[in-house]
């Protein structure tokens, strides 16, 4: 496989999605509704409660915790340790959830699209080999979700240290936790979803089709993904690291699994189990 190849169909897939505005501009706002907006309020809004029914709660809800967890907690008062709960183990799958749904939505759209916008034929009969156009193709439906990572991320750090590192006594984001869910167990969950993903884009007959059988794969991704980032945030030693290592392995099996799978006849959508 010649990896000239594969950056050249990635290059040429990310060139054509950044020039699409209607695209980009609805994911921006999705990505700064969840990393920006909504943490930036939530926190705003508990750093200013005293002494309130939902405070004694978190407050409740921290007791019983693990110690492990409890422990991490930091705050002298109850207002502080309820936003360092929230900023912290909260609000941590969306991490996971935003990034993995900008990543579908490339996608899903990957290879069913070639074949709508009549380019498929031209692949088909490319020099590109298979392997060379599934691994270009994911590695173009990444790129968006790794970069919403990476910049959700620095700006939900910077929120979160302007509203409560203040009352923690200074920065104190990110924390251990999340360096590993972002770093070491999200890209491997983002694979994992695109290596089903793209399966489905080379079978189904339209983008609608393809839009709808991403959720399927990816909402259970979501579900489990949500309770390993709560996790991975409160356990991040040797938990998160055997999850992330488990997630990049099932995540390579699928990937050169896919690329085995994919046939110039679906480029060319008269494959007969399409």
């Amino acid at each position: 496989m010649s990896w000239s190849h594969v950056m050249a169909m990635a290059g040429a897939d990310l060139r054509r999605l950044f020039k699409s505005k209607d695209y980009w501009i609805p994911l921006m706002l999705m990505a700064g509704l969840f990393f920006v907006i909504i943490p930036f309020f939530s926190l705003s809004m508990i750093g200013s409660l005293e002494n309130t029914q939902f405070v004694d709660q978190v407050t409740q809800i921290v007791g019983q915790l693990p110690d492990s967890v409890s422990r991490a907690v930091s705050g002298e008062t109850a207002t502080a340790r309820a936003s360092y709960v929230v900023a912290v183990f909260l609000l941590a799958p969306i991490a996971i959830i935003v990034p993995l749904t900008i990543s579908a939505a490339v996608g899903s759209n990957a290879i069913v699209g070639e074949r709508e916008r009549g380019t498929g034929e031209f692949l088909a009969h490319s020099p590109l080999k298979t392997s060379e156009i599934y691994i270009g193709k994911l590695i173009a439906s990444l790129v968006p979700g790794y970069l919403a990572t990476f910049v959700g991320f620095s700006l939900y750090a910077v929120i979160v240290n302007l509203t409560v590192g203040p009352s923690l006594g200074g920065w104190f984001f990110p924390t251990k936790g999340w360096l590993v869910l972002i770093l070491w167990v999200i890209p491997p969950f983002i694979a994992i979803a695109l290596s089903l993903i793209l399966r489905l884009s080379a079978r189904v007959r339209s983008a609608a089709a393809a839009q709808q059988a991403s959720s399927l794969v990816t909402l259970p991704i979501i579900i489990v993904s949500y309770a390993v980032a709560a996790g991975v945030v409160a356990s991040p030693d040797a938990s998160g690291l055997w999850v992330g290592a488990v997630a990049w392995v099932i995540a390579g099996l699928l990937i050169t699994r896919g690329a085995k799978t994919l046939q110039r006849d679906r480029l060319l959508g008269v494959a007969s189990e399409v």
